[in-house]
């Protein structure tokens, strides 16, 4: 780890102190070799005094039990029925995965506790079929969960649900993890899924918002794996109703947890509510860290250089796009009120960030507020992006007698020989 490294997690560590972080972690990842490391990634969590709730999904060791008895399982996720038979099934692998769960944390030096948290009901007769034992989430009893965690204990929480009388119930590990998240009013949800939920066709995004994880759910309902469409459609959920980010990681991969948290980049898919990501004016405070983002495009003559006088002077036309508070994008718009035009510049986005409609969203934002003052085309001059602003912003290519009269000025005396685009915005 280099200096650099160690200054990007410390800037996350007050936003997250004492802050309640919702960690699901499927079956098939507790399995699997990588669940030690996981162990060590939830202790570094907790030396950073952020508060965990362990939720784990059952489904690989039901189905691995089943077998071993002899049972045909009704349904091992608890998203279908849940038959007798299959509910002990269910009972018996949760409570031994729940225990070896508790060994590990252990383990790590972490003090945690197994909780019946969750009152459930019967999930009913859905589509003219009775699910049995199949449970819904009726509440959460989040007075339990803060008890604990004002102890500095991880609860552990299974996938089955109980009622007032005594009954078990199976319960989707996902919708377990949601509902707490809701009632604790968490600051994240972080579902670990097994490699076999992420195929080599599937190119989840690094974010997306919460419209963009339901039409993908909706897209791909029928040939993406099921646990990873109910993440997705259970991360949106539960962004709507309240919890600012959900992540969804391979847990088969070191260190995945620590890199999507303590990270501008991150390492899975992150679903956000709106304020996530926002395109706001420049501050004077962040002229320095602007000119920082813009150094390596300057030196690859992508952008002239400009100083920090030069922006100082035209701070009101300048935007950045910040993605988690960190400044990753930026563009400007230069008014010629005489002659109806702006001017799209200074676009760039991070190569960090590259390939995920940054620059597209800045264009269209830059369109919307031109027209917004009155403006009847947009001009931009570049040197290597000009294919871009074609293809993906619907430019043209104009000549120089088509910038206004002061840019063309400019322009001429610069002796960069810019292309020159042009956009009619009527």
């Amino acid at each position: 780890m280099n200096v650099s490294d160690l200054r990007e997690i410390l800037q996350y560590v007050p936003r997250f102190r004492e802050r309640i972080f919702v960690v699901s972690i499927d079956g098939a990842v507790i399995g699997s070799e990588n669940f030690s490391n996981i162990l060590l990634d939830l202790a570094v969590l907790r030396s950073l005094s952020i508060q965990v709730v362990l939720v784990h999904g059952a489904s690989f060791q039901i189905e691995q039990l089943g077998r071993e008895r002899g049972i045909v399982l009704s349904n091992s996720d608890g998203t279908g029925v849940t038959d007798e038979a299959s509910l002990q099934i269910s009972i018996d692998a949760a409570i031994r995965l729940t225990n070896k769960i508790m060994e590990g944390l252990s383990s790590v030096d972490l003090r945690a506790a197994y909780l019946n948290a969750i009152v459930a009901h019967p999930a009913g007769i859905l589509g003219g079929e009775d699910y049995q034992f199949t449970g819904r989430v009726e509440r959460v009893d989040s007075k339990a969960l803060h008890l604990l965690l004002s102890e500095g204990i991880v609860p552990v929480l299974p996938p089955l649900g109980f009622d007032g009388e005594g009954r078990t119930y199976r319960v989707n590990s996902d919708v377990i993890a949601a509902e707490v998240a809701e009632e604790l009013k968490a600051a994240k949800v972080i579902f670990l899924a097994p490699s076999s939920a992420f195929e080599q066709a599937i190119r989840l995004p690094r974010e997306i918002s919460i419209f963009e994880s339901e039409e993908l759910a909706a897209r791909h309902r029928s040939d993406w794996p099921q646990n990873l469409v109910s993440k997705l459609n259970r991360g949106a959920l539960v962004c709507r109703q309240g919890v600012p980010r959900v992540h969804i990681l391979d847990g088969n991969v070191n260190e995945a947890l620590l890199t999507e948290i303590f990270s501008n980049e991150g390492f899975g898919t992150m679903i956000h509510s709106d304020e996530y990501q926002q395109i706001r004016r420049i501050y004077k405070k962040d002229i320095r860290n602007v000119m920082t983002l813009l150094r390596q495009s300057v030196k690859n003559e992508e952008l002239v250089r400009r100083t920090r006088a030069e922006i100082l002077a035209h701070i009101g036309d300048y935007w950045v796009l910040e993605n988690d508070r960190t400044i990753v994008a930026c563009v400007a718009l230069h008014v010629y009120p005489n002659e109806a035009t702006g001017e799209m510049a200074c676009l760039y986005v991070s190569s960090n960030y590259e390939n995920q409609g940054y620059g597209r969203k800045l264009m269209a934002f830059i369109e919307s507020l031109a027209r917004s003052k009155g403006l009847k085309r947009l001009v931009a001059l570049s040197t290597q992006a000009f294919n871009y602003l074609r293809q993906k912003g619907g430019y043209t290519t104009a000549d120089p007698d088509d910038l206004p009269a002061e840019r063309r000025k400019k322009y001429e005396a610069s002796g960069r020989h810019s292309r020159i685009l042009v956009k009619n915005l009527v």
